[in-house]
């Protein structure tokens, strides 16, 4: 056959080649069925024996064909062992003890919009013979760009499931916090809620058995995001199954330790206080689990305290190592307000934390206030604080107005 005939055939091989891969790749074939056709390609139409292909990932360069290799060759080609000389149009790799490419012939980097892709390596089946470097490049050019497509569209629905299961999260979150919450007669409530995120690790609730108890908890739960979402799921249901059975706040409190140990391992954990009123005898119970202490307003002798008395934080142990029941005898109004570490963590433009003490200070300024009132002014008074400063954690403030000295 003359030289013009075989340039003609290879020309005709490459261009049938090129067909097969775009039609694969136009009918969204799978990777492997991809890599399948270029290395058929390379061994079959072209003067190639061996070959290794790495294409870029979010750590490096990831090994994705190979064939013919004998030696050790490393999967990952992290971006700190490759240095780019443009200039010079080479590579200058510094790999791992143990590893050699020394086996190869040469390499090939693959470049689109000036970003390298992909390097290439492969060793030629004749010495003498030529390979067509422009055509291999093409080839190989159509291919990691097609993966890289790929990838694109594998991320784009990773992240589209993502924001599925965090609008999910979102929605359970809500079904979670009251709908509603009492503001005439003998109790007004209020809460400013403002999640970091979609999803906050935030739980507050009330919950009022006849017209005599009352319940009210806040928690705050380790991590973000769906399985925080579901976690607190956990904890509001089983919390309200105790409540209901009228167990006590010790029992509730040590159930709630171990169910969330068991079901966590100790891998989360939960900060949390709960406070029951009774207004037939005007007794407040409560136990803080390693939570930030609620302010008790007594506007009988308009002068505030901290309910601290409880244990640590609930999940971290399968036994609670200590367990203190807090308790007060009220005999006039008062006013809760609880809140979690969002608030006192507020930060200014000069990093300073809003902190504990301004918001007791706030708290003492303001002891017989309608619960809305406190929030509106409380609120102008941290965004004061802050400015533009962003918010970094979940805030919630949930007060609690009690009416006990018109019934007693």
């Amino acid at each position: 056959m003359s030289p013009e005939n075989q340039k003609y055939q290879r020309k005709e091989l490459e261009l049938k080649s090129l067909l097969e891969i775009t039609q694969a790749i136009n009918e969204n074939q799978p990777e492997h069925v991809l890599a399948d056709i270029f290395k058929f390609t390379c061994l079959v139409h072209l003067n190639i024996r061996s070959l290794l292909l790495y294409v870029r990932s979010d750590k490096g360069f990831e090994k994705k064909i190979s064939h013919g290799i004998k030696g050790s060759v490393p999967s990952l080609i992290s971006f700190d062992q490759i240095k780019e000389h443009k200039d010079r149009h080479r590579l200058e790799l510094h790999l791992s003890e143990g590893f050699s490419f020394d086996e190869l012939e040469t390499y090939l980097p693959v470049y689109h919009k000036d970003k390298m892709l992909a390097i290439l390596f492969f060793k030629r089946k004749n010495q003498e013979g030529e390979i067509d470097l422009d055509f291999t490049q093409a080839l190989t050019n159509i291919l990691v760009v097609a993966l890289e497509n790929k990838r694109f569209a594998r991320k784009q629905l990773q992240q589209e499931v993502l924001n599925r299961e965090i609008e999910i999260a979102s929605q359970v979150q809500q079904m979670l916090l009251p709908s509603e919450l009492p503001h005439d007669g003998e109790l007004q409530a209020k809460v400013t809620y403002i999640p970091h995120s979609m999803v906050g690790g935030d739980y507050y609730d009330l919950i009022q058995h006849g017209d005599d108890l009352v319940y009210f908890c806040v928690a705050d739960v380790s991590g973000k995001g769906m399985a925080a979402a579901m976690l607190m799921s956990n904890f509001q249901a089983a919390l309200r199954t105790l409540l209901r059975s009228n167990a006590s706040l010790e029992t509730v409190v040590r159930q709630l330790n171990y169910t969330l140990f068991e079901n966590t391992k100790g891998e989360r954990f939960i900060t949390f206080f709960l406070g029951k009123f009774d207004f037939r005898n005007g007794k407040l119970d409560f136990v803080n689990a390693g939570h930030n202490p609620p302010i008790l307003c007594r506007e009988d002798k308009m002068k505030t305290e901290l309910l601290e008395a409880g244990t640590t934080i609930l999940g971290a142990f399968d036994e609670l190592p200590f367990l203190e029941l807090g308790s007060r005898q009220l005999t006039g109004d008062f006013t809760i307000h609880l809140y979690t570490d969002g608030l006192t963590e507020v930060m200014d433009s000069a990093d300073e934390e809003f902190g504990e003490v301004r918001f007791q200070d706030f708290v003492s300024g303001h002891i017989c206030v309608d619960p809305r009132t406190f929030h509106d002014e409380f609120l102008k008074k941290l965004k004061e604080f802050r400015g533009e400063e962003p918010l970094r954690d979940d805030l919630t403030l949930f007060s609690l107005r009690f009416f006990y000295g018109s019934r007693s």
